[in-house]
């Protein structure tokens, strides 16, 4: 079992540069919840290839191999583990026709690509009327 800590607070540079107090860290997710979440997205998505984007997305995509569909159609599943802008999925796309999945989205993710679980970076506080 993993000792990191899945949701940090702290200042943190996140991979596309941008500055962060809160982090999410996947490298505490274990070998056993990148499984059932593999199973969860290939119950609803059938792919017969499948990219991780490096480095997050790559024990992500071991993880989905196992479960993929015995097909010809060449269908292209290209998986990360956090979605903060887009732009690494959309360098691994490489124009390329492809459905994309992200564990986790820190803001809106490209119209191609949906994450299991969405993060705000603005939560709304509602109070007592």
């Amino acid at each position: 079992m993993s000792t990191a800590e899945l949701f940090r607070y702290g200042m943190f540079t996140l991979h596309s540069g941008q500055r962060s107090d809160w982090l999410i860290d996947c490298a505490a997710l274990s070998d056993s919840d990148l499984d059932a979440l593999a199973y969860m997205v290939s119950s609803r998505v059938r792919y017969n290839r499948v990219e991780g984007v490096p480095r997050g997305g790559l024990r992500f995509a071991a993880a989905l191999h196992r479960y993929r569909w015995q097909t010809n159609n060449g269908s292209l599943l290209i998986v990360d583990d956090v979605l903060t802008t887009g732009t690494s999925m959309e360098k691994q796309r490489a124009g390329r026709e492809a459905t994309g999945v992200v564990i986790f989205a820190r803001g809106d993710c490209p119209a191609w690509v949906t994450a299991l679980f969405q993060a705000s970076e603005v939560l709304e506080v509602r109070g007592e009327e």
